[in-house]
């Protein structure tokens, strides 16, 4: 893998490449999960600044080699924006950090994510690697591994503790973007779900309907306040 960048070497930088494999996702669960975990994120850690969460978003690894794109990937210790243009690409080259989980949610058309891709982002040194699969039946949909010694190993628990990020992650019937089904979740460490986007304004909009009724109970018309 090449980290040491050189600008005398003259590697492409993110304008230079393409930034997709331009294959379009093929369940629409590959967008949405790694998307409701990437805003989950966005409000738990909203005072940090270095850490970024890609979804769909090619890691160039090697310039002479096509970009690898998980369904979605976090990286910790860079910046989360860079500019205003945001990021069009991710390049390791100019990153200078590998990310530390990489998430993948099959479908329908197996992606080799249990074997190639698997064996690749332990040799690119990805330190949890995340497979949901919603078809599964039998076998667990939800397995996270850790990577050690340079090979990954399954972490037991429903709630999967991920001590580098302080964070627990697991899945759980909820309801997003008006879609009630089981989604991909982060934790904290007693294994409390940290909440959406939706569900923190619906709980805030609960709690102003509870004080206005106590107000009126009370003879206070909230409306002249």
């Amino acid at each position: 893998m090449l980290l040491n960048y050189n600008p005398r070497h003259c590697l492409p930088s993110a304008e230079d490449l393409p930034d997709s494999d331009d294959t379009p996702v093929d369940n629409q669960l590959q967008d949405l999960i790694p998307h409701i975990l990437q805003t989950i994120l966005a409000l738990i850690w909203s005072e940090r600044q270095d850490w970024y969460f890609g979804v769909d978003m090619g890691i160039y690894y090697d310039p002479n080699e096509p970009a690898i794109v998980p369904d979605g990937f976090l990286s910790i210790g860079v910046p989360r924006i860079i500019d205003e243009d945001l990021r069009l690409s991710y390049v390791l080259w100019e990153e200078q950090k590998v990310p530390i989980l990489a998430l993948e949610v099959v479908s329908q058309t197996r992606r080799k994510e249990y074997t190639e891709k698997k064996d690749f982002y332990a040799e690119m040194g990805i330190l949890y690697y995340v497979i949901y699969n919603p078809l599964r039946k039998r076998k667990p949909r939800l397995e996270v591994y850790q990577l050690n010694n340079g090979n990954y190993e399954l972490l037991p628990g429903e709630i999967i503790w991920l001590s580098e990020l302080n964070l627990g992650i697991g899945k759980e019937i909820g309801t997003y973007q008006g879609i009630k089904r089981e989604w991909l979740y982060w934790y904290d460490q007693d294994g409390k779900r940290y909440l959406t986007p939706e569900e923190r304004a619906l709980q805030a909009q609960e709690r102003t309907k509870k004080l206005e009724e106590k107000l009126r109970s009370l003879g206070v018309d909230p409306d002249q306040l």
